[in-house]
């Protein structure tokens, strides 16, 4: 990032209600209507100050994959998370969902036991057979193994995890298992794309968001 995109960012950032949205935006996704709601901002406002963060690299909108007439709102810069307040994440065990498990959870699960060591488990609304092989591939060569993980529905989920984080529109607008918290990470699915950069760019995406979860209460291990 040079300098003049940097003083975009800061500029962006000077002022407290685009705070409070990069603060609701830290750990997961929010469509607009969600963000109208949780900061007390609406209409034409609110339009401006994403508008104003858009521009300065800081946020992107993207059109949900389930139901197009919403936006999901997501923070693109990995330095965010340093400025941002906020509750610790829990420290049990985090649940990750998506659609078909065959991609997206099945990274994040094993991603987040691989960065902190703790526990996670993954399961789809409507599982597939297999782990895709563009995915096994795809973590295969950031050093993860998936090749013996299987697909499962929500019947496998331990009851009333400490986080649920949806990785997928679709999932989460169909309806989530109960968890004490939930997060939405609105990441394209690369089955529909269907290239192996498509998987590569999905794992690359999620791992810098569970480096965002894993660092708000700081390393691990």
């Amino acid at each position: 990032m040079n300098v003049e995109e940097r003083a975009a960012v800061h500029a962006a950032l000077g002022d407290a209600r685009r705070l409070m949205i990069v603060d609701e935006l830290a750990l997961g996704d929010r469509t607009v209507a969600e963000l109208a709601e949780r900061i007390g901002m609406r209409g034409n406002l609110l339009a401006h100050h994403l508008d104003v963060l858009a521009q300065a690299g800081v946020i992107e909108r993207r059109i949900s994959e389930g139901d197009h007439r919403r936006r999901y709102v997501y923070l693109r810069l990995a330095g965010i998370p340093a400025l941002t307040g906020g509750e610790p994440v829990a420290r049990g065990t985090v649940t990750f969902v998506c659609t078909h498990n065959s991609a997206r959870s099945q990274f994040a699960a094993a991603l987040w036991e691989d960065r902190t060591g703790l526990p996670a488990e993954s399961a789809g609304s409507d599982p597939s057979l297999e782990v895709h092989p563009h995915a096994v591939r795809a973590a295969a060569e950031f050093g993860v193994d998936l090749a013996g993980n299987r697909p499962g529905g929500y019947e496998r989920l331990s009851p009333d995890p400490d986080l649920l984080i949806s990785v997928c529109d679709r999932a989460r607008e169909t309806g989530l298992p109960t968890a004490r918290r939930h997060l939405h990470w609105s990441v394209p699915d690369p089955v529909s794309v269907g290239t192996p950069a498509s998987f590569r760019a999905a794992f690359g995406e999620i791992a810098a968001r569970i480096e965002r979860l894993a660092d708000r209460d700081g390393p691990v291990r």
